[in-house]
């Protein structure tokens, strides 16, 4: 997918992620968070998979659910839904990776435990 396709399905996303936000405000789980955006992005015309376990290789070695993501939009957009208050590093370093093992170039990390959501949003592109 070309970068200008990209930019414009984020861009789709984020919007998507304000509305829910703005419906359902900061505090529940994750999981609502996620099944929300789910039906807001179908409504929309993407194609979303949630809970997609991914596989790992690391030399010989193949392992079919070697972790999961939250969200995979399109077959190309990596979702990590957070609902905390502080990101930590582990959540940034946990999504890059991600991104770089499902070898897809971009990543967005949604934390919806904020008062506006723009100040949630991280993109990342590999």
């Amino acid at each position: 997918m070309e970068l200008a396709e990209l930019n414009k399905r984020t861009g789709i996303i984020v919007d998507a992620a304000m509305k829910v936000h703005s419906v359902l405000g900061p505090g529940l789980l994750e999981s609502a968070y996620e099944a929300c955006l789910a039906y807001e992005l179908r409504k929309r015309g993407l194609h979303v998979q949630t809970q997609v376990w991914m596989p790992v290789r690391y030399e010989e070695v193949r392992l079919k659910k070697g972790y999961r993501v939250d969200m995979l939009i399109d077959h190309e957009i990596v979702i990590e839904n957070k609902a905390c208050s502080t990101l930590t590093l582990v959540d940034h370093a946990q999504t890059l990776s991600n991104l770089k093992l499902s070898k897809n170039r971009v990543a967005l990390m949604i934390n919806y435990h904020v008062r506006y959501l723009k100040d949630g949003i991280h993109r990342f592109m590999n």
